[in-house]
């Protein structure tokens, strides 16, 4: 199942039609998305559904609705089991950022822990799940498509937040502490931690 955020509520894609209660199902052919993230937005709304035929080409007919932007980030693990993670916005996050022209998506997510956090010496373990989100940039709404990576680091210099890119801070976090700060992160954030 599919979920794409618009701020921490789902958009979820299936193809059962369930009886509504705190969601709404739409058909994902005649949707209108605008509509739908104007919705829950603004309303007590928890989530939508967009119902389709076939499984298989839901997310695909979905990203076809709106321009997307191709993002990497990472997960990044240092020698003390402590998790890498940013402070933008009010909100703790990992740090990711746009594909540039022709760059392999492994090289996106590596270059951007670099430019976001200050850490070197990163080594990609696996990928982890891609996550979907919502946002709006200069008025119009794209669809950010996070590939995410879990990598390690020995470094143990000085953590240098990327101010011009809204970063206040960049802190490794322990379990306990991980935990408290995903309390004050995003949905797809928490689903990539715990």
């Amino acid at each position: 199942m599919n979920k794409i955020f618009v701020g921490d509520k789902p958009i979820i894609l299936t193809t059962e039609i369930c009886e509504e209660t705190n969601f709404k199902n739409y058909l994902l052919k005649t949707v209108k998305l605008g509509k739908v993230i104007k919705e829950l937005n603004r309303t007590t709304l928890e989530e939508a559904r967009f119902v389709g035929k076939n499984e298989d080409k839901l997310l695909k007919k979905f990203l076809k609705k709106m321009p997307t932007v191709l993002a990497g980030g990472g997960k990044v693990y240092n020698s003390n089991n402590e998790i890498l993670f940013i402070y933008r916005n009010g909100k703790w996050d990992l740090p990711k950022g746009r594909s540039e022209k022709g760059e392999d998506i492994e090289l996106t997510a590596i270059r951007e822990v670099e430019e976001e956090t200050g850490v070197k010496n990163l080594k990609i373990v696996k990928e982890l799940e891609t996550t979907y989100h919502i946002f709006k940039r200069n008025g119009n709404h794209r669809i950010k498509i996070t590939r995410w990576f879990e990598m390690t680091s020995d470094y143990t210099g000085k953590l240098k937040p990327e101010k011009s890119e809204g970063i206040t801070k960049v802190k490794w976090l322990n379990p306990e502490k991980s935990e408290k700060a995903l309390k004050n992160s995003y949905a797809n954030i928490q689903s990539l931690i715990q």
